[in-house]
Formats: C-alpha cells, structure tokens, sequence
C-alpha cells in the first residue's frame, strides 16, 4: 500500500473489490438441499454463505484464521482520562509475547495463529485537546503498518488493540464521525467511576471543538483525534477487503477504527460481521451506525480482540456444518418431508 499521503490511501478505499456473487451463490445453492429444514441453522446459513463470498470461492475455508493485536499509547491520557498508566500498554504487550493473555488462550483455542505489534509506544501521540494527535506520516505510517499486518494466507481476520485511553479516543471519532456530545459516547473504560467518566466526556467535547473544522473527512478524524493502533486496524481491514478475507471486527475500539470507513465509504465494512456487542456502552449505539448485528453479547470488555476472537468458533462451525452436511441426494433423506 502507498503511504505516503493520505490522498493515496482514500483512493484504496474508493474503489473496493465486491462479494464474489457465483461463490456466495454456489454456497446458497449447496444450502438449500442441505439435510435441514431450510434456515433450521439460523444465522450460521447466512456466515457460510458470507464466507464463501468475501472468499471468492466455494467451499469456505477455515485454514488460516489470524488474529492480530496493535498497541499504541496516546497523549490525552495527560488529561486523566483512564483509571491506569500508560506503563501498562507495554507490560501487556510482554504478556501477549508470553502467552499470558486471554487472546493468548482464544487464539489457540480457535486454531488461529497470533502476532502482537506495538506502534512507537515510546513516543506517545499528541494530546488531541491541544493539537492533532498524529502527523500525516505518523498516521500514514501506522496505517501501513496495518496494511503489512495480514498474512497472505489468511482466510479470516481478527484485529484487537490494546492502549490505555484509547476507549476515549474511540469516543471522540465516533462523536466526529456521527454526532453527539462526549457524554453521548464516553463509558467507564477499563474501570473509571462516575465522575470520571464525566471528565472523559468533557476532554471528548474539547477535542471536537478543536477540531471542528476537519470533522468532515473521516482520514482527518483519524489523524487529528485518533491513535496509531486504531490507524492500523484500519488498514489492516482495508487490507483484508483487498486480499478477499472476511474479517470479525472486536469491540468499541475496534469498531471505531472500522467506523473511519464505513464513514469512508458505505460499503467498506461489508466484508466483515461483528463478533459482539461490548458492555462499554457506546458500542451498542456505535454497531448501530455500522449496521452490524452482534454475534454474541457476553458482557465483555477486554478488548485485545477477544469477542471477536470467540467469535472465531461460531464461523468455524457455519464452515463445518455446511461443508460436512450431507445433502438429501446423499443422505436418501426425503427433502420434501423432513422437518
């Protein structure tokens, strides 16, 4: 991917590779003398049928599914934003390094193989209150780190982040990028009380007033109040939609990186399915604005990709069923009067 403006990266998304109609219908067609009532499965019908789209051929594979989480640490968290240190970015990243992390544990679970990359943690992005958090090239760079990011072979992507503060600057893109005060979209985070959630909802409404002019371009939404790991996740979807991977977008983070093009394009998200809806409650409003119906809704807010990385094991099992079913022909079953 070019990277060294953000003109070349809209262009990336302004002309996307579309669902691949023969293989989504060659999966229909298998589907529908499958030994089940038509849409006995449910929802895991309509994931076999995606699969084999987005793939661009049929039968859907789950071979090599990959989960990737990005970390980057950002300057707003001067303003006192989370509950801990920016320290904590980087401890995790050697947590996840050493397998210690529930990603860790979700991955293997699934079969899926597991990278870790911290963006320039050292150098944290600017204070979005005060001026834009990133530079063009900080954001171009970030991006492309994303776009690297996905392995060739992959037939299923998971993208997860860590990066204490960053539930406030997912915040803050998804007030710019859909309406509404920082008290529409803050939540606790990763623990803040009451009152802080009120101050993170105050340094959300600063930032968009700072910023008001540019909040009509999603790249400069990016730019001005987002993060390294939130550009990245970015390009690494948008990479996915090149390479013909499907992909499970994670939680509020996550999903505000995928905003950015949904907001982009409209059609730039619909390679991919959300795994599940987050306890932090912008995300509820937040799928919405994405048109997307969660998988699954456990309660969950770790982040790290974890609820889409659980989410793995219900596309392993639309493959599995539609894949290894008998059909009628086959299973001399009478299609006519199964129920």
């Amino acid at each position: 991917m070019p990277s060294d403006t953000l003109d070349k990266f809209r262009r990336l998304y302004s002309e996307l590779p579309l669902i691949d109609k023969s293989s989504a219908g060659a999966a229909a067609a298998r589907d529908a003398v499958l030994t089940k009532p038509a849409g006995a499965l449910g929802r895991l019908e309509d994931l076999a049928v995606w699969m084999s789209g987005w793939q661009r051929k049929h039968p859907p594979t789950y071979t090599s599914p990959q989960v990737v989480v990005f970390a980057g640490n950002h300057g707003v968290c001067d303003q006192g934003i989370s509950a801990f240190p920016r320290d904590v970015t980087m401890q995790m990243v050697s947590n996840f390094r050493n397998g210690g992390a529930a990603i860790n544990q979700l991955a293997d679970a699934y079969g899926a193989s597991f990278s870790v990359l911290p963006l320039a943690l050292e150098t944290p992005t600017l204070d979005f209150t005060k001026g834009p958090a990133m530079s063009e090239e900080e954001c171009c760079t970030a991006l492309q780190a994303g776009w690297n990011s996905l392995s060739q072979d992959t037939d299923l992507l998971v993208v997860g982040e860590m990066g204490i503060g960053n539930t406030t600057v997912a915040a803050a893109i998804s007030a710019a990028l859909f309406g509404g005060t920082g008290a529409d979209w803050a939540g606790p985070g990763t623990g803040l009380t009451m009152e802080g959630v009120r101050k993170k909802a105050t340094v959300i409404d600063a930032g968009l007033s700072l910023h008001a002019e540019i909040l009509d371009d999603p790249l400069l939404v990016l730019q001005h109040l987002g993060g390294r790991e939130i550009a990245a996740m970015a390009g690494a979807i948008l990479a996915a939609r090149h390479n013909k991977t499907p992909v499970i977008l994670d939680g509020f983070v996550v999903g505000a990186a995928a905003a950015i093009l949904k907001k982009a394009n409209p059609a730039a998200l619909d390679h991919c399915v959300a795994g599940h809806m987050s306890a932090e409650p912008g995300h509820e409003l937040l799928l919405r604005h994405l048109e997307k119906e969660p998988l699954l809704t456990l309660r969950m807010r770790l982040g790290e990709g974890s609820g889409a990385a659980l989410a793995l094991g219900i596309l392993k099992g639309a493959i599995a069923a539609h894949n290894g079913m008998a059909s009628f022909a086959d299973a001399g079953v009478s299609g006519e009067t199964s129920s």
